[in-house]
């Protein structure tokens, strides 16, 4: 049997039997008779080869082989649900929110932002993250809502994009509460011949802190640059090193202590956005994710 056999009209009389639980219910929600109804889903299991229920009395229960078909019959036409819903502007069955990162942003900070979609049976959220450019190509092909930035979106009026600012979040020197509990260093003055790990060229701290230490004259020993959050957080959490980040990539440590924040200044600020298409159909969670994260907020 290939695709081209599979008789979908079929397909969504199991979908809607095996969600009643009732072939008779079914019929009557379907506005046909049930004898019809049970033709048709014999013919799917003469040309699947399984059978997709067994009696057990008056009661329908569903093989192994139905639960299988279910689970696939379920994605199926709970997105066919969730594509009419979108189309007709309302949020209907299950909601898909795909959402993009750019590489940089920090892991802590994209669940922070998502948790209360994740927090919704209704939802199933997809997380991807890459270049920007790469992900902006994807968001304006509508293969994903939203795309979560640590910096804005340049203007191109053959590419228009809705850019909204979500808070910003203080850039700290961090190190291990062993070696630097009670202890504070001016940032850039004190960091002189300093062992420090930073983030990478591409990240937009990494120009600001680069910016600091050259109008000071400051000179920090470099001992590691990674653009990737998750793996700076290891090295400030490992190395020993001091370290510079957003506190919201440490938050975890910072709230047990083992990890404390050694320096700040005030010059140093991570921004963060949602970039949206401006086309794009109404996603009730999106929308709630997006109101909930005011611009005067902090992170």
């Amino acid at each position: 049997m290939n695709l081209e056999q599979l008789n979908f009209h079929h397909l969504l009389y199991f979908w809607r039997v095996a969600k009643a639980g009732h072939l008779t219910r079914a019929a009557q929600a379907l506005h046909t008779s049930q004898s019809a109804l049970s033709a048709q889903i014999r013919q799917l299991e003469d040309r699947l080869g399984e059978a997709l229920f067994a009696r057990e009395g008056r009661r329908l229960v569903l093989t192994d082989t139905g639960h299988l078909v279910l689970s696939y019959a379920e994605s199926i036409f709970g997105l066919g649900q969730e594509m009419l819903g979108r189309l007709q502007g309302r949020s209907e069955g299950m909601t898909r929110l795909r959402v993009g990162s750019v590489a940089t942003l920090s892991r802590n900070y994209q669940e922070n932002w998502i948790r209360p979609a994740l927090a919704n049976p209704a939802v199933v959220v997809t997380l991807e993250s890459g270049l920007l450019e790469g992900l902006l190509e994807r968001l304006t092909q509508h293969q994903l809502d939203v795309v979560l930035a640590n910096e804005t979106v340049p203007v191109d009026p053959d590419r228009p994009l809705h850019c909204r600012f979500l808070g910003s979040q203080s850039v700290s020197l961090v190190g291990l509460a062993s070696g630097w509990q009670g202890r504070t260093l001016r940032v850039p003055d004190d960091l002189n011949d300093v062992e420090i790990a930073l983030p990478g060229p591409r990240h937009a701290i990494r120009a600001q802190f680069d910016a600091l230490c050259e109008s000071a004259a400051v000179k920090p020993r470099l001992r590691a640059e990674v653009d990737d959050m998750a793996m700076l957080r290891l090295i400030a959490r490992d190395s020993g090193w001091l370290t510079v980040l957003p506190e919201v990539v440490v938050q975890d440590e910072l709230r047990t202590g083992s990890i404390v924040v050694v320096g700040q200044s005030t010059q140093l600020q991570e921004h963060f956005y949602a970039i949206t298409a401006p086309h794009r159909h109404r996603i009730d969670v999106l929308e709630h994710l997006l109101a909930g994260s005011p611009g005067a907020a902090r992170v």
